[in-house]
């Protein structure tokens, strides 16, 4: 049976623990702010150690939301090469929610604190990566934080549509313009454009290049160290060589100098001036200039089009998720974008 016994709370007010002993099975004691709770609650814990399907919710009604966060950050986090997850988890535990124990919230309160974030004006793709944050958090307190009455509040909240991926490539002269414009502009980017365009490797991957990882006798550049912690090597083409070729050696050992944040500001400003110059020309020769022409390009796109262009060599699926390092068909699917000109001419 279980006993009810009222004691004086914060402020004065009147609480009920409720204590529930079963033999075979340990106390499981719990404080409420009224008979009524505490009796349902005793009433759920004595129904499911009759039927021997209880377990004990003690450690996650004991642990709040903003402990198990830290927790997840020096456990987790720390192994992960990426730094994106303390911005998130410092979000969380910013919010009262981070004071309420795990086994207390609701996917509504996690809708709730959702909506605080959309109204910051963040895009959806933000607001998938804080509520992938917290669900996989919930289930690690589930299968190996020995929180196995824990339920993940996160399965019950509805997340946001992704907008559909990328699928600019580069179209008429812009490939030609683009590494003309990266010669006039100078420095490492001149080379980084070509090479992205005939290896298909993250921003990441060339930045962090080295001599040392170039098997130039069998046409090969190892990258130790992926996104998906894979090392892979990447075959190299005629062209991929000549760049390397045409580069002066660095004595520290690395091919590029450039951080991967300064490779996309300077394509940035690559575009820019390349986008000014074109529309110069067409003002001269009296003609609109073209709306799309060496417009909205990301440095990204370059791995889109590199991808894109292995398959209309000819390479099947697995061959170019050899090159690109994709792990799934899916992903590989989302950075590939054929045209149908292109495929016309296969056709026969």
């Amino acid at each position: 049976m279980a006993s009810f016994i009222p004691r004086k709370g914060p402020g004065g007010k009147r609480v009920w623990q409720a204590h529930v002993r079963r033999r075979g099975w340990p106390t499981q004691v719990r404080t409420f702010d009224s008979k009524a709770k505490a009796q349902a609650w005793a009433r759920d814990i004595e129904s499911e150690m009759d039927r021997g399907v209880f377990v004990s919710r003690a450690e996650a009604e004991a642990t709040t939301l903003g402990e198990a966060l830290e927790r997840y950050l020096s456990k987790v986090s720390a192994q992960k090469k990426g730094k994106g997850d303390a911005s998130i988890i410092r979000w969380w535990c910013a919010l009262p929610l981070a004071t309420r124990p795990l086994a207390a919230i609701r996917g509504k309160d996690i809708a709730d604190a959702i909506r605080i974030k959309e109204q910051e004006g963040v895009g959806n793709k933000t607001i998938v990566i804080y509520l992938g944050l917290l669900s996989h958090l919930f289930n690690l307190a589930r299968t190996v934080w020995g929180m196995e009455s824990l339920r993940n509040p996160v399965e019950m909240v509805r997340r946001p549509r992704l907008p559909q991926g990328r699928t600019r490539r580069l179209r008429d002269s812009e490939e030609a313009r683009l590494i003309e414009a990266a010669k006039t502009y100078g420095g490492e980017i001149q080379w980084i454009i070509p090479w992205a365009i005939e290896t298909a490797m993250r921003r990441g991957e060339i930045a962090a290049m080295r001599w040392a990882h170039l098997d130039k006798k069998n046409r090969a550049l190892l990258i130790p160290e992926t996104k998906t912690d894979t090392p892979r090597r990447v075959p190299l083409s005629s062209r991929a060589l000549a760049v390397l070729d045409s580069l002066p050696r660095r004595l520290d050992g690395a091919v590029w100098s450039m951080r991967p944040d300064s490779i996309s500001q300077a394509f940035e400003r690559v575009v820019v001036a390349v986008r000014a110059a074109y529309e110069q020309e067409c003002k001269k020769a009296g003609v609109d200039p073209d709306e799309i022409l060496l417009k909205d390009l990301r440095f990204h796109d370059l791995r889109h089009e590199a991808t894109s262009r292995l398959f209309e060599r000819g390479l099947n699926p697995m061959e170019v998720a050899a090159v690109t390092g994709h792990k799934t068909l899916q992903m590989l699917k989302r950075y590939t974008h054929l045209r149908a000109e292109d495929l016309v001419k296969r056709l026969g």
